[in-house]
């Protein structure tokens, strides 16, 4: 094989279990996929997303790939599309609101009405967040993906986190559960 170049062969072989064969294809198309990714600037966490998106629809595709010689142009157009379907919806969502902070730039219109309540907003959502950072896993990435992801359909977030679909739902569930039940005894709702 060349480069980054895959063969039938390789498929044939990751399809059937190999996992030396997919362990040589990952090496092979994970410059691709990372310079693909990275362009975009996203943060270390997206860009972990991006990639393991762009893994995750190879995996989905790889039995119907009638032209082996492209995975690698095809993994590169993937990851561009999964990390620019990201940053696409972070632009305009954030996980915690950020705090306040005195800036000559910003003008009286989009000042924050009553300082207090922003600091307080802030403080919530930092102590959500590290609450959410405590937990054990799946709990952990479950919320962190909730909460990036939040048009993501069911089947989209269980394989992102590798479990069965029908498994997600009630995963789910008890994670809020434990969520709420590590907040409250901080006074939050």
């Amino acid at each position: 094989m060349e480069d980054r170049v895959i063969d039938r062969h390789t498929i044939d072989a990751v399809l059937a279990g190999d996992q030396a064969a997919w362990d040589a294809m990952v090496k092979r198309l994970s410059p691709l996929v990372w310079s693909a990714v990275r362009a975009y600037g996203l943060g270390a966490a997206d860009a972990a997303d991006a990639a393991q998106g762009a893994w995750l629809r190879l995996v989905e595709h790889l039995p119907g790939i009638r032209d082996p010689e492209r995975i690698g142009s095809w993994m590169f157009t993937t990851a561009r599309r999964e990390a620019s379907l990201l940053r696409r919806r972070n632009q305009d969502e954030r996980l915690v609101p950020e705090p306040v902070e005195p800036d000559d730039r910003v003008d009286a219109g989009h000042a924050h009405a009553d300082p207090a309540l922003a600091v307080l907003t802030a403080d919530e959502g930092r102590r959500l967040w590290r609450t959410v950072e405590s937990m054990h896993e799946p709990c952990r990435s479950l919320l962190r993906l909730m909460a990036q992801a939040p048009d993501a359909g069911v089947r989209q977030l269980a394989g992102r986190l590798g479990m069965p679909t029908g498994s997600y739902g009630p995963t789910r569930g008890r994670c809020l559960d434990r969520l709420r039940a590590m907040l409250a005894p901080e006074g939050m709702p």
